[in-house]
């Protein structure tokens, strides 16, 4: 029999792969369940209405999402190496540990150690159904690593660093070590307007707003959901 973290770890890879299948409207619903039941786990989340309001998902959807959590995640909660092994599950080529480390501190917004389903369905709710500037805003908490309001090039380095090494040897044959970091000074000649070494959030905003290639580079969160 599996252990519980292994299950946890395998059940939200399937529950993560299962949830485009819900947006599109592909996955099936359980109509005969009206309420969802909030017993056996250790964490319950706060009550749908609640997380209704403060979403973009529906109520039965978020029946469907957290029924799926619960299912597969007793406890109710994933910590860090969890999602580290969920994560390198998707990029099997490269070492996705670091990229999910700070992913991970982005998803965890009470810096508690653990991921609840409120946490998890809060940035579900605003990556894939947010406004652009939702998605840009949480995109630069992401790159902004000591919570300090700022990005600056260590923290964009170890960012794109990370993603570089998740994404593997087999999706970038000819790379080299400086690669990277000629990546963080090009980004950083259009982001930083007044070159005062740091990037702001409206900043980051802006630039990427102007440049699309720009933007497709700092949301890559979104094209591995």
């Amino acid at each position: 029999m599996a252990s519980c973290p292994s299950r946890c770890r395998d059940g939200v890879v399937k529950l993560i792969q299962s949830i485009q299948r819900l947006l599109s409207g592909s996955l099936a619903k359980d109509k005969g369940e009206e309420e969802l039941e909030m017993t056996m786990v250790s964490h319950r989340p706060e009550g749908l209405q609640q997380l209704e309001a403060q979403t973009n998902f529906s109520k039965q959807e978020l029946q469907i999402l957290y029924r799926g959590f619960k299912n597969e995640c007793p406890s109710g909660v994933v910590n860090e190496d969890t999602f580290k092994h969920i994560y390198a599950q998707f990029f099997p080529h490269g070492d996705a540990s670091t990229y999910a480390h700070y992913l991970f501190n982005a998803f965890d917004t009470t810096n508690n150690g653990s991921i609840k389903f409120e946490d998890f369905v809060m940035g579900l709710s605003t990556l894939l159904r947010g406004t652009l500037r939702d998605k840009l805003e949480w995109t630069f908490h992401l790159y902004d690593i000591n919570r300090d309001g700022y990005i600056n090039r260590e923290e964009m380095t170890e960012i794109v660093r990370a993603i570089y090494d998740m994404m593997g040897k087999y999706t970038y044959p000819v790379l080299k070590g400086d690669v990277p970091q000629q990546h963080v000074d090009a980004f950083f000649q259009k982001m930083d307007k007044n070159k005062d070494g740091v990037v702001t959030l409206e900043e980051f905003i802006v630039a990427c707003q102007e440049d699309e290639m720009m933007m497709s580079s700092m949301q890559l969160f979104e094209n591995v959901m």
